[in-house]
């Protein structure tokens, strides 16, 4: 068995979920760190027994000992960062989205494809088991093609205009950190919409605080989708056809029970836990895609993530929300 040897880069939240994943999986091993301060390296590095730390992002992608990199810090930071691991050498896993919008995306994408190197966006909801079975059970036929997805990405996070949620230089607000989610099960299930709608409620600072947004598609399919900062409820999804709906249970982004409803029939409860904190999954992806030599994901493509970005460009541009880096 072939050991995966790790990078990350950032020493945040996610990038302890990213740690504790690559230390969960026997084919993987988390060898380096990297940080804008020695001091943030180490203390990282101690915690989560990480050999190499580095005091820069440079420094990391350029550690022979890494054979992909993690990408964990905030998303207008995401193009830079995986360009400096793609240019090293190395496979990367970007935290999502992907970029802050398409022509950054376009960018990296081309980049990775001429370096003939791995590049995913880490929407680790397509890979959780719950959710892999629900991918089944539409593509059998259970309910019949899919009509209607609902999915709400609802949190009431801390208040705080000076954080990163609320600032227009961090690319803040619902839409990229939390609507992605919602925008990417429709797309995972009904392809690219044909028609967007949406609106969206902005904080003071100009960034949206929650968001509604109806895609439609060519099928004659819809897409009810919501994401908020400030509005506390389950985030579930419900996926709707003619032969009855699937409930994904809170959270619909990192599930473990099911329930199928069809006409006559009692409901059915599937509950299928997910190991460990979930994240997991798309590394164990990545490394299973790189021992056969793929450079793109089947399950989570390249295109695909781009064409995420251009309906997430074309509800901004619908509210007339433009980051001051664009």
């Amino acid at each position: 068995m072939t050991t995966t040897r790790w990078g990350i880069i950032g020493t945040g939240g996610i990038a302890a979920n990213g740690a504790s994943a690559v230390h969960f999986l026997p084919d993987a091993e988390l060898v380096a760190v990297g940080s804008r301060s020695q001091e943030s390296a180490d203390r990282f590095g101690n915690k989560w027994h990480i050999p190499h730390r580095h005091p820069s992002y440079e420094a990391l992608v350029h550690d022979l000992d890494v054979d992909a990199v993690y990408v964990a810090t905030p998303h207008p930071f995401h193009q830079a960062h995986a360009m400096l691991a793609l240019n090293a050498g190395k496979h990367v896993l970007l935290e999502k989205p992907l970029t802050i919008n398409a022509r950054e995306a376009e960018e990296l994408i081309r980049l990775a494809r001429a370096k003939g190197l791995f590049l995913m966006e880490a929407m680790w909801t397509r890979f959780v088991p719950a959710n892999v079975k629900m991918w089944e059970m539409v593509r059998s036929g259970i309910i019949g093609d899919v009509h209607i997805v609902i999915a709400n990405q609802t949190f009431d996070l801390p208040y705080n205009l000076e954080g990163r949620l609320y600032h227009p230089d961090l690319a803040g607000g619902a839409l990229l950190d939390l609507g992605v989610y919602p925008i990417s099960y429709a797309s995972w299930l009904l392809g690219k919409p044909s028609g967007i709608q949406s609106q969206a409620f902005k904080a003071v600072t100009g960034v949206d605080e929650r968001n509604a947004v109806l895609l439609s598609y060519d099928s004659g399919a819809s897409a009810l989708l919501t994401s908020t900062l400030r509005s506390p409820a389950p985030c579930e999804a419900t996926i709707i056809g003619p032969k009855g709906s699937i409930r994904i249970h809170h959270p619909f982004y990192c599930p473990a029970k099911l329930t199928i409803d069809r006409p006559g029939q009692a409901s059915e409860h599937l509950e299928i836990p997910y190991e460990a904190n979930g994240f997991h999954y798309d590394f164990a992806h990545l490394q299973e895609c790189v021992a056969k030599g793929l450079t793109e994901s089947p399950v989570m493509p390249l295109d695909e993530s781009l064409q995420i970005m251009k309906t997430m460009d074309s509800i901004r541009a619908q509210w007339g929300l433009k980051y001051p880096m664009e």
